[in-house]
Order: C-alpha cells, then sequence, then structure tokens
C-alpha cells in the first residue's frame, strides 16, 4: 500500500488529505481543513499565505498518525502568484484574482497586444482575473516589488518552494496565467516584453507528475512526516479533478463545480478557431499531454456570498436548509447570468440579484430560498448554455455529462443541470481534486503508469449516481428565456 498527502487549496478554504493506494483502489481521508479567507488592505484585496502555509503545516502534521508518507503535493486556484527576492523570501502576500485591479488594466493590455493575437498565442480565454493583466498593471505602475523580485511563482509553485525548495512552473496552471504559448510551451517573452514585464522573473516549466524534491529538513522536522518527496502534480485544482473524471470518448463533458463551475471536455490539440474566440473558450493544459477546452462560469461562489451576507445579518443557514428552502420555492421565475460583472466583486449579492431582476423586467426574489433558487437554476442554465456552445464549436456530439467536485454535493444542482441541459448528469467523485491530485502523485512514482489507468482507479474505487432529464418542455421555455435575458443590452453590465 502507498501512502500519499494531497494539500487542496481552494479561494474559500482548503483541506489536507491522505491516500491510500492499494491493489488498484484508492480510498481518500480529509485529516485537516482550514478556511481561506482574504484580507483587504489600503484598497487592495490580499490572499493570506503565510496564514495558509501554517495550516498546510498543520494538516502534515496531522497526517503522521496514517502511515510513512511516500510523496506530497499542492494543488490550487489559478493566476495568483507571489514573488520571491534573492534570497528567496517573499516580498508580499499574493493579489486576489477579485481584486478591481486587474479590470482597469485590461484595455491597456489590448492596446499593445491585440485581443485576437493574444487569444491565437495562448488560447486561453480573456478574462480580466488572468496572470497577464496583473502583471501589466505592475509594470505600469512601477511597481517596486517586480524590480525587486527574482521569481514569480504560482500558487501551488510557491508552496513547493516553502516545501522543497523547488523554483518551477507546473504545466497545467502556467497555461492558466496567458502568459504561455499555447503551442511551444514556453512563456511569450516577447509579448511580455511588449507590456514591460520583466521577463528573467519567469520559471522552468515542467510537466504535471514531476518529482521536484524532497521536504527541506525543517519542514520535515516540524511535521514529522520524514523525508517525503514533493510532487508537481496538476498543480491547477481544475486540472486534477479533470484527471479524476471517469471520461470515455468524445462524447463526454465535464463540469466541475465548486466556486467557479468549468465546464468543458478534453482535447489533444488546441481550439483556436474564430468561434472559440468569439465564444471566449479556453484551452488549458491538462494530464498526459491533453488539453482542457472549457468555458469558465462564475459557480457556487454566489451561494457562499449570498449565505455570508446572511450570516452578518442574523440570519444563519447551513447548505442543507439553504437546499430545502430552495426546493420550497417558486421554479423557473427568475433567472441572472452568473458571469455578469456586476457579480465579480465581494459584496451584497442578494441585494445585487434582486436589483438584476428587476432592471430586467423579472420578478425580485422574495425570500432566501427564492434568492437560492435564482442561484441554481440560473447555474443549471448557464452549464446548458455552455455545453451547447462547446459541442457547436468543437464539433462533438455531446451525449454524457460527468459533474465532480464539491457541487456534485448540490442534489438540486446536479438535477437541474440534467434538466437544463437535457441529458443525463453522473455525479462523481465530489473529492476530484484532492483524487486526481493523489492519482498524479502515483503516475509521478512509477505506482500507475497512465491517466487512462488513474481513471480506471476512479472507476472502480468511488460510486456514481446518474441524473436523468425530466420536465424537458419547462426546462427548454426556460433555456429560451435565459438566452434571450443573456443577449439583451439590459442585461449587460447590470449595476456595474
Amino acid at each position: 500500500m502507498t501512502i500519499l498527502a494531497a494539500v487542496d487549496l481552494g479561494a474559500q478554504s482548503g483541506r489536507v488529505a491522505v491516500g491510500r493506494l492499494d491493489a488498484g483502489r484508492l480510498t481518500v481521508d480529509e485529516v485537516h481543513r482550514f478556511p481561506n479567507v482574504p484580507v483587504r488592505v489600503g484598497g487592495t484585496l490580499y490572499w493570506d499565505v503565510l496564514r495558509l502555509y501554517a495550516d498546510v503545516l498543520d494538516g502534515l502534521r496531522a497526517t503522521r498518525r496514517v502511515g510513512p508518507i511516500a510523496s506530497v503535493a499542492v494543488d490550487s486556484w489559478a493566476v495568483d502568484f507571489g514573488l520571491v527576492d534573492h534570497n528567496g523570501a517573499l516580498l508580499r502576500n499574493p493579489v486576489h484574482y477579485r481584486d478591481a485591479r486587474r479590470t482597469a488594466a485590461v484595455d491597456a493590455v489590448f492596446e499593445r497586444v491585440p485581443a485576437r493575437e493574444l487569444y491565437e498565442r495562448t488560447g486561453i480565454q480573456m478574462l480580466p482575473i488572468n496572470t497577464i493583466f496583473e502583471l501589466a498593471a505592475l509594470a505600469a505602475a512601477g511597481d517596486p516589488a517586480l524590480a525587486a523580485a527574482r521569481r514569480l511563482l504560482l500558487i501551488p509553485d510557491l508552496f513547493h518552494h516553502w516545501l522543497c525548495g523547488s523554483e518551477v512552473s507546473e504545466r497545467t496552471n502556467a497555461t492558466t496565467t496567458q502568459c504561455l504559448d499555447v503551442r511551444t510551451g514556453t512563456w511569450l517573452d516577447d509579448v511580455l516584453e511588449r507590456l514591460d514585464v520583466p521577463t528573467g522573473l519567469l520559471p522552468d516549466v515542467v510537466p504535471p507528475a514531476t518529482v521536484l524534491g524532497t521536504l527541506a529538513r525543517d519542514v520535515a522536522d516540524e511535521t514529522g512526516i520524514g523525508e517525503a518527496r514533493v510532487v508537481a502534480t496538476a498543480t491547477h485544482d481544475t486540472a486534477s479533478a479533470v484527471a479524476a473524471v471517469p471520461l470515455q470518448g468524445e462524447r463526454c463533458a465535464y463540469i466541475s463545480v465548486g466556486t467557479w463551475s468549468l465546464v468543458g471536455v478534453e482535447a489533444d490539440e488546441p481550439v483556436l478557431s474564430d468561434a472559440a474566440f468569439r465564444a471566449n473558450l479556453t484551452n488549458e493544459g491538462g494530464v498526459g499531454g491533453t488539453v482542457r477546452v472549457l468555458r469558465n462560469v462564475t459557480g457556487l461562489w454566489l451561494l457562499h456570498e449570498c449565505s455570508r451576507v446572511w450570516s452578518l445579518a442574523g440570519r444563519p443557514h447551513s447548505i442543507d436548509d439553504l437546499l430545502e428552502l430552495a426546493r420550497a420555492a417558486p421554479q423557473l421565475r427568475s433567472f441572472v447570468d452568473p458571469n455578469d460583472p456586476v457579480f465579480a466583486e465581494p459584496g451584497d449579492i442578494p441585494a445585487r440579484i434582486a436589483d438584476y431582476c428587476a432592471r430586467t423586467g423579472q420578478p425580485r426574489p422574495e425570500g432566501d430560498g427564492a434568492v437560492v433558487r435564482c442561484i441554481l437554476e440560473s447555474l443549471a442554465l448557464k452549464h446548458a448554455e455552455s455545453i451547447e456552445l462547446l459541442a457547436s464549436v468543437t464539433g462533438r456530439d455531446i451525449d454524457e455529462i460527468h459533474v465532480v467536485g464539491g457541487g456534485a454535493n448540490n442534489h438540486l444542482l446536479c438535477r437541474w443541470t440534467a434538466d437544463a441541459c437535457g441529458r443525463a448528469v453522473h455525479v462523481g467523485p465530489a473529492e476530484a481534486t484532492l483524487v486526481g491530485n493523489l492519482l498524479v502523485q502515483a503516475l509521478a512514482l512509477g505506482e500507475i503508469a497512465s491517466l487512462a489507468e488513474a481513471r480506471e482507479i476512479v472507476r472502480s474505487s468511488f460510486g456514481a449516481r446518474v441524473h436523468e432529464p425530466t420536465d424537458v418542455a419547462g426546462w427548454r421555455e426556460a433555456r429560451e428565456r435565459f438566452t434571450a435575458l443573456t443577449r439583451s443590452p439590459d442585461a449587460m453590465g447590470v449595476g456595474a
């Protein structure tokens, strides 16, 4: 039996888990969970990475009771980074991707690098959160941290640096930055130089399933787990999640549901057509040289923000309570576009939803349950819109959808996604990110031989339930209303 430790850092929380791989089956046990709470200082939103690192060490310490740990790997959200100086010290906390500065940098970047050229070179969708816009903003402001830095490390790479001293960037996460050439897998030095970004900061890029070294002596002593190997897993959390999706052929799509919903298909080559550019599809790196052709949809972050606002107002709800309230609310009444810019920043999301609905001629959701139902039905409809878009652009006949991630536990969202898409939805594993992280470590250690073998282990280790679509006519009419709504000029940037 091989015992592995996975660290998964999400935008809302982090966790450390132990995986046991034995005779072709994997079991996963979470040993430590902790919140991830950003901090606003001087008008800028930062990640509290030192607090997160302390929690990671606590989690690794908790793995000691399980047995000897063969390896450790970190995955996280994409695009954000830390800058380290010539002594390897972090210069300041990484800026949160929801910080408003990036949005302000977008137009200035496109003045120097046309959007179509940037897409052709990188295959990455145009989103203000992308790393390239943060770097351009730092360069335009003459930020001293950029000048003082020796190396730029994406979040998982920064944690691996602290764990074993490595200074590389793992490919699946590097692709999300919009700074990597989609064809050559090398940094776009010529483009970054046009934006006055110093390219010497960028580290070597390594593929997923690369052994980076062993735990540093101080980390091994502090955690008590010895000289475990540190592995660059698929460090982008979605790449790890997709590695754990039991896909079978080109007729399958996946939706990895968490803070974001990532709706996509797996391909051998990037899709860079004009249709893909107009649809703002993205081409991100996957395990085994695959490409994740997908669309980013703002996901359950909307629900989490509503829950936070209601708690502050003295109306705390558990997720199960919210789902029951949503089930009892009127169905298919009011919708929002989850990707509308008005929902991009933290704040009073329930009020913004009510305002959006009123401005677009829909009934305001009355009560917390109606707001939750509006969110979940809108997400289901956005999932359906994205599946149809992917099918059209890639020319695939998609007839099977796999929902993984934390959203797999949201039975209403899964059922309504099947209804909205008019296709069977296969649910699980819910812990796909941890599962994928662990299985890519097993690849690195030679315990398994391929991505296909990893997915066979998923099929044999984790059950899946299937939701077949119902009420096809009712949801077809809802999709028509949703399409008209999201294309209406009144719905663009409502309240922004």
